[in-house]
């Protein structure tokens, strides 16, 4: 692959805090390597449609603390067709872009394969508030979401503690549990509900209700992942089990909003800035991922395959901090 001298820049899918740090940081690598770059608005679709803006230094200034995507967002059904396809590779060439940097989660990087399979060089940035790619340790926008549902239930615990009530929180993760899980230990959660755990409501919620009331405590915690099921449900059998009327809060989209934190940045600009280095260096066709601790690169193709498995042995963590002892032993 010879040194290329354009690029574009999309995003995709579910806006995540981090995904403007991103951008930032593929530009401006860009810029450093003689590279010329053009935002393509509206992910996909606005491939097809040809929808894009000149990107320069100035134009991604004061991006780092600023949430949400100033490329826009779109999920696009015309381009999983092959006649959108070919739409998309049709803007490429007339665009004279030479690689796509595509920031978004599993759906942008299946997009992302499309297009390479149709000889447009693509990397993958993983920026998702699930954390649910396979082929890395972390995506941009976790963290953010996290620590904002942290400080909305840290919030709802004030009121709740004056009251003496039970609280049923449903947070995002789509259908993984790693945001309720994290967010459900940082609050110290009567019980955290995830999908990937078979649910035993009178063993994992009533019973972890009453060990709480037994030990003293006049206030619980349950926090739900939405792929687990939904709060006012999981409230109306609290209430048929137990005689108490939970107060039932849904997070939602708030959780994707708000400036990103320390580690979304700063994780976002170096993903951003090995993508550019990829192509600089002439490679293509790969996801910018995280492991161990370090950055690296899979090929697309690889990453989709990947698979990413919430780590359980955190519910037993969760349990000594709540209880003193592991509920459950099975885990």
């Amino acid at each position: 692959m010879a040194m290329i001298k354009r690029i574009g820049v999309l995003t995709s899918g579910g806006d995540a805090p981090g995904m403007n740090a991103a951008v930032r940081a593929v530009v401006r690598a860009a810029l450093a390597h003689g590279i010329e770059c053009v935002g393509i608005r509206r992910g996909w679709q606005g491939l097809i449609n040809t929808d894009f803006v000149q990107m320069t230094r100035a134009s991604v200034g004061h991006l780092l603390s600023r949430g949400g995507t100033i490329l826009y967002t779109a999920r696009s059904e015309e381009f999983m067709t092959e006649k959108g396809q070919e739409k998309a590779v049709a803007t490429c060439r007339m665009l004279g872009l030479e690689g796509v940097v595509a920031i978004g989660g599993d759906g942008t990087f299946r997009g992302a394969l499309a297009l390479s399979r149709k000889g447009i060089p693509v990397v993958g940035i993983p920026a998702t508030i699930d954390n649910d790619v396979g082929c890395t340790n972390y995506t941009i926008g976790f963290d953010s979401a996290c620590n904002t549902a942290i400080e909305c239930i840290d919030k709802l615990r004030d009121t709740m503690q004056s009251h003496e009530r039970c609280s049923v929180v449903e947070v995002m993760g789509r259908n993984a549990g790693f945001l309720a899980l994290y967010v459900g230990t940082a609050v110290g959660a009567t019980a955290v509900l995830v999908p990937e755990h078979k649910l035993d409501f009178e063993k994992d919620v009533i019973e972890r209700i009453r060990a709480s009331r037994l030990a003293g405590y006049t206030h619980f915690m349950i926090v739900v992942a939405e792929g687990a099921g939904k709060a006012h449900e999981v409230g109306d059998k609290i209430q048929e089990a137990l005689g108490i009327k939970p107060t039932i809060s849904v997070i939602g989209h708030i959780q994707r909003g708000g400036a990103p934190t320390g580690r979304d940045r700063e994780t976002a600009t170096r993903m951003g800035y090995y993508a550019v280095e990829a192509f600089a260096e002439g490679r293509g066709n790969c996801i910018i991922a995280t492991q161990e601790g370090s950055i690296v690169e899979i090929p697309i193709e690889e990453a989709l395959t990947m698979k990413k498995h919430l780590q359980m042995d955190r519910y037993k963590i969760m349990e000594v901090m709540q209880f003193g002892t592991n509920l459950d032993k099975d885990l």
